[in-house]
């Protein structure tokens, strides 16, 4: 006897819808996600201005002890005049922090013969300093004198915009998840631009630094909208190209701080630069952008959900039938929605010996390759070239190396492909230690390929996680879209 094989019965229960069904059915990757990711590419774009902005607007210029007039004891010349009151480093630069306390007129006849100097000739500058203004014609530490003693209060600047950073990845992860992405973008540009106008203005130091670290807390909102959002509207086999548009657009941002860097010399107007415009762009952009309809689904918006999945569908030359025809699967996956994202909290990153593992383990690769890659960016000056030229390249050695990484992956696998960026960065930082600055192209090079292999590093670790933790504790965090939307299915 031949036995046929059973069709399913009629009654049998329809196969349980996802979210990637529905977005799947809408065209996962058409016409709509692409206008999607290019809006969202501009909030992108302003996030390495911020970020980077400290190379530029705390930038040091050459500078020395003022002269006061009555220690120029006749028509000297300037080399002269310095000569007589500053006194020459080992290399013959003048000193940036001390002067003599009596003019030197000795210092003239001994030029060629190089004199000893007393350390009971010097003092600190009692008058203040004159700066180069070559390249700058203001920054903040002319502003304010942030020089020679008082050095530290510059190099604490960005600290106190990474603060603010830090805690507003928290606020604003928590708001987005409360208040919708589109709403929270929406205000992160909008604070961003407040704070931005305040830093640009700011007539005193402490103003300065509190108005930085502001703007670093609304700036980084910027980021948390900005993953979820282009992560929830694209389906999972194409998130990867999301991540590497969205991460390009990072690289695009870097290179055009350099150019407006070098078009804008005055700290202040190049604040108002990086932030008026493109927030307002930003802002008028949102018009045209759609809320998550995940997050949607999530807090039991069901029809809005279903217009904004119509509304792609139809741009993409789809239909969605999943919404007339399953209105009681699209309620179970609403409410499958919601719970998942509230039983799990950060807590449970540490609920057991394996997690505890790795969330240690994880932090610490982060932290080193977090402090790599902003080391190296933020400290290009003793390569050679100017700041403009050595940023610009900086950037546009990112853009190969994210490529590159995602075709080293496949051969070498995550944690050998982590090791090995990390490595490759940190000989890159110790062999420029030794090399001497006389030989600035050996250095500048060096430097790039370094810069390369940190990015390099950070598309690893961010990979690397999103496969470290089970799916429910990913889909709990601000930043979880980011991790499942460069996930698993890449590299398999």
């Amino acid at each position: 006897m031949d036995f046929l094989p059973m069709s399913p019965s009629p009654l049998s229960p329809p196969a349980k819808l996802t979210f990637d069904d529905l977005l799947h059915e809408a065209g996962g990757f058409g016409k709509f996600q692409v206008l999607t990711l290019l809006i969202l590419c501009i909030p992108r774009i302003i996030l390495p201005l911020h970020f980077l902005q400290h190379i530029f607007i705390s930038a040091v210029p050459p500078h020395h002890c003022t002269i006061p007039d009555h220690r120029n004891p006749g028509n000297l010349s300037q080399e002269d005049l310095l000569l007589i009151n500053i006194p020459q480093e080992p290399d013959g630069s003048f000193s940036s922090c001390k002067m003599f306390s009596e003019p030197q007129p000795q210092l003239l006849l001994n030029r060629s013969q190089g004199v000893m100097v007393n350390r009971s000739w010097l003092q600190s500058c009692d008058q203040g300093w004159d700066y180069d203004h070559t390249t700058f014609s203001s920054t903040t530490v002319t502003q304010w004198d942030l020089v020679c003693e008082r050095k530290g209060l510059s190099q604490i600047l960005a600290t106190f915009f990474f603060i603010g950073v830090m805690l507003g990845t928290v606020m604003f992860g928590y708001l987005s998840d409360r208040f919708g992405r589109r709403a929270m973008l929406l205000l992160a540009l909008v604070v961003s631009l407040v704070f931005g106008a305040l830093t640009a203005g700011s007539v005193s130091y402490p103003m300065f630094a509190v108005s930085l670290a502001l703007s670093g807390l609304s700036i980084s909102g910027l980021t948390i909208t900005v993953v979820a959002l282009s992560l929830e509207w694209v389906d999972r086999q194409h998130r990867t190209v999301a991540g590497v548009i969205t991460s390009i657009c990072w690289s695009i941002g870097s290179a055009l701080l350099a150019l407006i860097a070098y078009l804008v010399r005055d700290w202040h107007w190049l604040v108002v630069s990086i932030t008026a415009a493109p927030c307002i762009l930003g802002i008028v952009s949102i018009w045209w952008l759609s809320e998550s309809p995940r997050w949607l689904l999530t807090k039991g918006l069901i029809e809005r959900a279903e217009k904004e999945l119509v509304r792609c569908a139809a741009m993409n030359g789809r239909k969605l039938d999943s919404c007339n025809k399953n209105k009681e699967n699209i309620q179970k996956l609403a409410e499958s929605l919601r719970t998942s994202s509230t039983n799990y909290s950060y807590i449970h990153l540490f609920r057991t010996p394996r997690l505890r593992r790795i969330s240690l383990c994880v932090g610490l690769v982060w932290f080193g390759v977090a402090f790599s890659y902003y080391g190296i960016s933020l400290n290009i000056s003793g390569f050679g070239l100017n700041l403009f030229l050595t940023h610009f390249l900086y950037a546009l050695v990112e853009v190969p190396a994210k490529f590159g990484i995602y075709f080293v992956l496949n051969y070498l696998g995550r944690r050998r492909s982590q090791a090995l960026t990390l490595l490759m960065t940190g000989v890159c930082i110790g062999v420029n230690v030794v090399i001497p600055t006389a030989l600035w192209p050996l250095r500048t090079s060096i430097a790039i390929i370094g810069k390369g292999f940190s990015e390099a590093a950070f598309t690893v670790i961010i990979l690397y996680t999103a496969e470290l933790y089970p799916t429910v504790i990913r889909m709990a965090m601000a930043i979880r879209r980011f991790w499942e939307g460069s996930g698993s299915h890449l590299l398999h």
